[in-house]
């Protein structure tokens, strides 16, 4: 598929993801959270995809942010609207996804594009990343999951401090707040990604996906986490994956995982 602001790649079980609008600091718009739902469905869909990478175009940022353009003008419900959609399309979508998602933060990840960071399911960024949730200085909050998954990932305290002083963090102390997994130079960012997800690719795809629903359970209301987790390991023992992956074990062998 063509895409107009962003770019879709697949190779060797990695799809990788770019958002493509470097005059813009690749913001979100509208057109962008669509194509960028058509591009991570197509990859969920596409059966040699074992591992999605989201990254941005050039050096200077992952997403700047949301396009303010689009929404300066909205009242109240247009931008209750919005927020609902784009979190339905984009941000819950690309974090319930059964195909592990990795975010390469490079440069600027502020607004939006911190909040499509934390959606994925972890993050490695390049040094000279910087991560903030500006909005309260424009005068309306997070609305695409930062007053959510920013406290989850970083602590409450933490996230009050970034949402309420508008400021942002560097990848040194994204790193120690937990809210990346690791820190890199530039030129090693998708390198680290692709190491990464090379290991997640020597495993069941069907057992991750099942692990991500477990781990997610945990985070949402009225979810028993140790419940979803009995469910999705039960299911696992239907699964071709299960058979192959315990007789490789006890013929003591690499496994071949069918994906099934």
């Amino acid at each position: 598929m063509n895409y107009e602001n962003i770019l879709s790649q697949t190779s060797n079980g990695i799809t990788t993801i770019t958002i493509n609008r470097p005059k813009k600091l690749n913001a979100l718009n509208k057109a962008t959270i669509e194509e960028l739902h058509d591009a991570f469905k197509a990859a969920d869909k596409d059966k040699s995809t074992k591992v999605i990478i989201v990254t941005g175009s050039g050096d200077k940022a992952f997403v700047a942010g949301a396009d303010i353009s689009e929404f300066a003008h909205f009242n109240e419900k247009e931008g209750a609207k919005l927020a609902a959609q784009g979190q339905e399309l984009l941000f819950d979508f690309v974090e319930n996804l059964s195909t592990p998602v990795i975010a390469a933060v490079n440069g600027f990840a502020l607004g939006g594009g911190l909040e499509l960071a934390m959606a994925c399911h972890f993050r490695v960024a390049s040094s000279n990343a910087k991560m903030g949730l500006p909005e309260v200085s424009l005068g309306v909050i997070p609305g695409y999951g930062g007053t959510q998954r920013l406290p989850q990932l970083v602590g409450k305290g933490r996230a009050m401090e970034m949402v309420m002083t508008a400021g942002m963090i560097d990848a040194n102390q994204a790193l120690n707040y937990g809210l990346v997994n690791h820190v890199v130079e530039p030129d090693e960012l998708l390198p680290l990604a692709e190491k990464i997800a090379n290991k997640i690719m020597r495993n069941s795809s069907v057992a991750i996906g099942k692990a991500i629903k477990a781990v997610n359970a945990n985070f949402k209301d009225g979810k028993n986490g140790y419940k979803v987790e009995i469910k999705q390991f039960g299911k696992c023992f239907g699964s071709e994956d299960f058979v192959e992956g315990t007789t490789a074990f006890l013929e003591k062998r690499k496994a071949d995982f069918p994906g099934k």
